[in-house]
């Protein structure tokens, strides 16, 4: 685990919602959260340890009187360390021994002594969360600084319809994002990051693109945005979703990625440029469609190039890193690429090796930087986002120039 990732303590108690848990733990684990999980009792009976361990990396928390996990009052040290408690599904039950401040098993009792930001996602029948004790100890509960997000209106586990689903994954994630950001190493730092391919009209049904699946570059956006930073994500064309918290720019050819980028360059204090622009586009493409023909030849021309671009306008507190697609000897090439583009890193991959590299979710790198180079993987893209941000933050050249306010 990267201890300098912000620890998050999601605490799942006895709702039918509780298996919506597993896919909000893999989510935080790909926007660059520690997970940690508490089971509740009711938990245990709807999920397993073993599911929210295999996914957090960590060892579930479930007894308060363990004699192992407990032999240093474990859930008061995990109290102080957590950045974050997110309760979700949160109950009835739960919320109300929270407001009135009982602890008699270990969730309760790490809700009664953290200090931490807490964020509630309550899931039960509409009469439940319609009751006036209920809403009594949610606003009990917001007083005390806790913010709530949800419950969504719908059909129920039970058969009714009204105010009491667990809200959607991607509203638990914006609440926690806007909640955790201003702590991040990157508070009020912006970054600018491109990602995907880009397309080239040849004719009315033909392009010319490349097999960028833009996963390595909204990886490097969520690990950005999770660390703080207000992020920009400039993208070709992608079947991906849009992080929570981050501002999504849809461009498709080189030119449009170009003033795109332009836009929004000059404030940004860190750029990285982690799309693959397309090298070439047609003179003259057609709006018709070409026909086909035993000899097909087209008359290209180059595009101009970003990056050497942005190495031109680069000021002095400014951070540039450019990605570089290769297929051999790595180290050359991403220092010469360094050099001639005035980046201040640049991340090369080999693109000829079998599972990693484009439209895959795994990927090795090695990093050229002023004092040499570093390699990264194989591992997963948001893995490799978290570590690669992490050297970014701690290199002793560019470090500080994020770090100033």
């Amino acid at each position: 685990m990267d201890p300098k990732e912000p620890l998050i303590l999601l605490i799942v108690s006895g709702s039918v919602a509780a298996y919506k848990a597993l896919e909000l733990v893999r989510r935080l684990r790909e926007q660059a959260f520690g997970v940690q999980v508490i089971l509740t009792a009711g938990a245990q009976r709807f999920v397993t340890p073993l599911s929210f361990q295999a996914l957090s990396g960590r060892e579930v928390k479930t007894e308060l009187f363990d004699l192992g996990s407990e032999a240093k009052i474990g859930h008061i040290d995990l109290a102080r360390k957590a950045d974050l408690i997110l309760v979700a599904p949160a109950t009835a039950d739960l919320m109300a021994k929270a407001a009135l401040g009982l602890a008699d098993d270990y969730a309760s009792t790490l809700l009664l002594a953290t200090q931490s930001p807490q964020l509630w996602a309550p899931a039960m029948n509409h009469a439940m969360w319609s009751h006036p004790a209920t809403q009594q100890n949610a606003a009990t509960l917001k007083t005390r600084g806790a913010t709530i997000v949800g419950p969504d209106s719908g059909d129920l586990a039970c058969g009714e319809e009204g105010p009491g689903r667990l809200t959607s994954t991607e509203n638990i994630l914006a609440a926690l994002q806007s909640m955790t950001a201003a702590k991040g190493p990157l508070s009020g730092k912006q970054v600018l990051v491109t990602a995907g391919p880009t397309r080239e009209k040849i004719d009315a049904a033909r392009y010319i693109s490349n097999h960028s699946s833009g996963k390595m570059g909204f990886a490097l956006a969520q690990a950005a945005q999770a660390l703080g930073a207000q992020v920009t994500l400039v993208t070709g064309p992608v079947a991906l979703s849009t992080p929570p918290g981050v501002q999504r720019v849809d461009v498709v050819t080189a030119q449009e990625m170009m003033e795109a980028v332009l836009q929004h360059f000059e404030t940004s204090d860190l750029t990285i440029k982690c799309a693959a622009v397309g090298d070439y586009r047609l003179k003259n493409p057609v709006d018709t469609k070409l026909k086909k023909a035993e000899d097909f030849s087209l008359d290209l021309t180059l595009n101009e190039d970003i990056l050497a671009r942005l190495g031109q306008l680069k000021r002095e507190d400014q951070v540039l890193v450019g990605f570089a697609a290769e297929t051999g000897d790595l180290a050359h090439w991403a220092h010469s690429k360094r050099q001639r583009k005035a980046a201040d890193w640049i991340v090369a991959n080999d693109v000829s090796l079998a599972d990693t590299g484009f439209d895959g979710d795994q990927n090795q790198v090695l990093v050229a930087h002023e004092k040499g180079e570093f390699e990264l993987g194989p591992m997963a893209k948001s893995e490799l986002a978290r570590q690669l941000l992490t050297r970014l933050l701690e290199d002793p050249k560019l470090g500080p120039k994020l770090r100033q306010n």
